[in-house]
């Protein structure tokens, strides 16, 4: 009797482990858009779509630059927390929720969505 209840056991577990993924890609759905100033001066409108959740994001356009990005606006469906440095480092950061843009005062240059 308990040699039939270990192998069902052990059966069950086995097809729950392939019926389930084991690692699920995680990502907001949506756009986290934002502007950047460009080689020329000029300001451009960047975007991140559907970017990964719970990964730190640097925003491609500040990492060799001096200056940071600016007017975020997160139109995705998850949270973002903007960070004034890279690598999501550093004690100024901002909390976005989704559907809010913010104006051309907040800097950042990483990014991380809930």
């Amino acid at each position: 009797m308990r040699l039939r209840s270990a192998l069902a056991a052990a059966v069950g577990g086995l097809l729950l482990s392939v019926a389930l993924p084991s690692s699920p890609a995680a990502a907001a759905n949506g756009e986290f858009v934002y502007t950047y100033v460009g080689l020329n001066g000029v300001s451009l409108r960047g975007a991140l779509p559907d970017p990964e959740s719970r990964v730190c994001i640097n925003i491609p356009e500040t990492v060799d630059s001096a200056l940071p990005a600016f007017a975020p606006g997160n139109f995705t469906d998850a949270a973002a927390t903007v960070f004034l440095d890279a690598d999501c480092n550093g004690d100024t950061f901002y909390v976005m929720p989704p559907g809010r843009r913010l104006g051309d005062r907040l800097r950042l240059r990483s990014v991380v969505f809930s």
